[in-house]
């Protein structure tokens, strides 16, 4: 069973009452590329001249040198899953696509921020950090560099809690993800 098969399946049954999955608010596509030249500007671009939105994109090259996966993370509203599909398919250098459903992937993304901080705040800020499992890269007598790698909502709830400080800079990477373990072939 692939990953964009499971998503038709119910979440669990209970007393013969099949409970579904609610919609998801993105589509998260996995694309395997050829690693050349012009392949991520191809893919983009194949997105911005149909006024897809993207709401992440991350790519790297994959255990094997000659492909890179591209996570893409597109608005489900502009952008119907059937369409993109088509249109990613069309290009040359796509090998593979993969559309996860999130409840069949596992997801992370890279949270870093630096933040200015005094003797009041430092306690809270370093209670939050080992809260979120989050990491310090660097800090001196007023500022700290935080990095925290987790599932997006996650993420979003420690940004929303950093907010309470002075952000001098806040990067995210967007989200990487691949299928959960059940879904490759054995």
């Amino acid at each position: 069973m692939t990953p964009v098969d499971a998503k038709e399946k119910p979440l669990r049954e209970e007393e013969g009452t099949e409970l579904i999955r609610p919609k998801p608010s993105h589509h998260l596509l996995a694309i395997k590329v050829e690693n050349k030249f012009g392949v991520l500007s191809r893919v983009a671009g194949l997105f911005s001249r149909r006024g897809f939105n993207i709401v992440s994109l991350a790519v790297a090259p994959t255990e094997d040198e000659r492909f890179s996966r591209i996570s893409i993370v597109v608005d489900a509203e502009s952008a119907p899953l059937e369409q993109v599909m088509s249109q990613l398919n069309k290009l040359i250098n796509v090998v593979e696509i993969t559309q996860l459903h999130p409840d069949d992937a596992v997801e992370v993304e890279l949270l870093l921020v630096t933040l200015r901080f005094d003797n009041k705040s430092i306690v809270a800020i370093q209670e939050t950090i080992k809260k979120y499992k989050a990491s310090i890269l660097e800090q001196n007598d007023r500022l700290i560099t935080i990095s925290c790698a987790d599932y997006p909502g996650k993420l979003d709830k420690l940004e929303s809690i950093l907010r309470d400080y002075p952000i001098v800079a806040l990067q995210r990477t967007g989200q990487i993800a691949l299928p959960r373990l059940e879904f490759l072939s054995k």
